[in-house]
């Protein structure tokens, strides 16, 4: 002890505490579910995401991975949008003193403003809205849906040919690499 000051160890650098290594910024979503086909069969415009209206066992369903989206199409209602095929099937544990529906309709949550916006896009020929994912955001399911535009058969070839093509240049990389 010199002159009111305690030294425990001649090692400074011995004495700082460890500070955890910040991770980088983690991901604000996670993907449930996935409509793949629907970037086979059409070219989106624009993008929105929308907030679903679900029962609770919905959504101990979704966190069990039990959703598909391939069939699944919006519409458009008294100004007020609905998700039509999209499946959550039940779990086997689900309560008894409630009938649960997988194909149910189900309502997506979006601002008035954007809704006027995609019903002025709809009534243009050839435009629809597809569910292309759901995802986890802050705690809540969203469906991130798009307005899009079917292709015609020649466009599914090209998609075709243009994925074949960017497999065989990474099998090159690939095997040029070894």
């Amino acid at each position: 002890m010199l002159s009111g000051i305690v030294v425990f160890s001649s090692r400074p650098h011995l004495l700082t505490m460890a500070t955890p290594k910040k991770s980088p910024a983690a991901p604000t979503f996670a993907k449930i579910a996935e409509n793949k086909k629907a970037a086979f069969d059409y070219f989106f415009e624009e993008r929105y995401e929308a907030g679903m209206v679900l029962e609770g066992w919905e959504v101990k369903a979704i966190r069990e991975g039990k959703v598909q989206l391939t069939d699944g199409y919006v519409v458009i209602r008294n100004g007020e949008l609905f998700i039509i095929g999209c499946l959550i099937n039940p779990l086997k544990t689900a309560s008894t003193h409630i009938n649960p529906e997988a194909a149910r309709t189900r309502k997506l949550l979006l601002n008035k403003e954007e809704i006027k916006r995609l019903i002025g896009k709809i009534e243009q020929k050839g435009y629809t809205l597809i569910p292309i994912n759901l995802h986890w955001k802050s705690g809540k399911v969203k469906c991130e849906i798009a307005l899009a535009k079917g292709k015609a058969e020649h466009d599914k070839r090209n998609t075709i040919k243009d994925r074949e093509g960017k497999r065989e240049v990474e099998r090159a990389m690939k095997s040029r690499h070894r």
